[in-house]
């Protein structure tokens, strides 16, 4: 299963120093693997990581999902917060985790 989480839109100046000029929205999702629950196993949570980006005449949409990450639902969701901050894009997140990983948490 799936559950919003969070979401904003990367700041204007951030966009402007990469030579963008249209709107690019960040979601950000917590997945809960009912899979693992129906087991009486502990749930296993991931994240899902969704860019879009609203040009003139087309939308385009990228995605990257992580179904299992951690067993500790308060960890996904501070690393939500972190992506969240730092407006980390699907293309990114997989390297970002890794170095955060290194530095701070043990999945």
């Amino acid at each position: 299963m799936r559950t919003f989480f969070s979401s904003t839109f990367i700041k204007k100046e951030t966009l402007k120093e990469a030579d963008i000029y249209h709107p690019i929205k960040l979601e950000y999702y917590k997945i809960i693997n009912e899979d693992r629950m129906i087991k009486q196993e502990k749930a296993k949570f991931g994240i899902h990581v969704v860019k879009t980006e609203y040009k003139k005449d087309d939308v385009k949409v990228e995605n990257k999902e992580i179904p299992y990450l951690t067993n500790d639902e308060k960890r996904v969701e501070q690393i939500l917060n972190m992506l969240k901050e730092n407006e980390v894009t699907p293309v990114s997140v997989v390297d970002i985790l890794s170095d955060f990983s290194k530095k701070v948490i043990v999945f």
